[in-house]
């Protein structure tokens, strides 16, 4: 995933070429297209359905990326509530779906109060610090994560989702080609040795030009609110250019606790964090050009 898709070895970093190339490549896209093939459709369904049916997608995943998170924080000896990330992350998802019932204040501030009293009688390990992560986690997984019920809820918002999210994708997907083909100058060495300037280039350009064509295709059946051809092609750059960086947040993550992923929720893929990484960023950005650029 991210800027480019090359192992991390000692020898300096060379490109793969050839039957190398292939034979790497099948085996990696094996699993990764077999797990596609049920994600992505139930993704895009979801998404169409909006309402009830997206909440419980994005809460579901939302909440197992939490129990990603503070397993990663035990293995460094800490101990984050997962009671109260859980809390959070329900909270902030909540008001995004119910906006009307004005929960945001008054649930993040009892969850808040609750946690550190919490804290307070048991103080295990360091509470501070426990009490931090708890708080931080779900507030990064869950305020960035709520975008997706956000852009959802917008007019034309099907559209506009399924025009954020499938760049990142394909913003992925190109800076993996990319970067196993001629990826030469690493990213970012000591985050994630594998990703490559040349893999990250790649991926701008191919998201960048996919993302315009697929909303060129489908662009026919969405209203005059929703996306063009012009608003994929920056939204594509867009997000192809600053989306990675939330991929490099959670590789951050994953170095400190000393794991490779954060789970195996998904086979090929990783955790639900690993895959909700970039994504996170990608809602974000959607959302705010249609909001700001578009107006809506």
């Amino acid at each position: 995933q991210g800027a480019g898709g090359l192992q991390q070895t000692r020898a300096p970093i060379r490109a793969a070429t050839g039957l190398e190339l292939l034979h790497s490549l099948s085996k990696v896209f094996r699993t990764r297209l077999l797990t596609a093939l049920i994600v992505v459709p139930l993704t895009v369904f979801v998404v169409g359905r909006g309402g009830v049916w997206l909440f419980g997608f994005v809460a579901a995943l939302l909440s197992v990326a939490i129990l990603e998170f503070c397993r990663m924080m035990e293995r460094r000896h800490f101990h984050p509530p997962l009671l109260f990330a859980l809390a959070m992350l329900w909270v902030l998802l909540l008001d995004a779906q119910f906006p009307q019932w004005g929960a945001l204040e008054p649930g993040l501030t009892l969850v808040l109060l609750a946690s550190l009293a919490w804290q307070l009688a048991h103080r295990e390990g360091s509470p501070a610090a426990n009490w931090a992560l708890g708080i931080a986690g779900p507030l990064y997984v869950g305020w960035c994560g709520a975008y997706i019920i956000r852009l959802r809820s917008l007019p034309e918002g099907e559209w506009w989702l399924l025009t954020a999210l499938p760049a990142i994708w394909l913003a992925d997907s190109g800076a993996y080609l990319v970067g196993r083909m001629w990826g030469r100058h690493r990213l970012a060495p000591t985050l994630s040795p594998g990703k490559t300037w040349e893999g990250y280039v790649g991926g701008v350009l191919i998201g960048t030009l996919a993302t315009a064509g697929l909303v060129a295709i489908w662009g026919r059946w969405s209203g005059p609110l929703g996306p063009t051809p012009l608003d994929g092609l920056s939204i594509g750059l867009l997000i192809g250019m600053l989306a990675p960086l939330g991929d490099l947040v959670i590789s951050m993550m994953k170095r400190e606790a000393g794991v490779k992923d954060t789970g195996m929720l998904f086979p090929g893929h990783g955790g639900a964090l690993d895959r909700i990484d970039s994504a996170l960023w990608a809602v974000v950005i959607g959302y705010y050009f249609a909001v700001w650029v578009r107006g809506l």
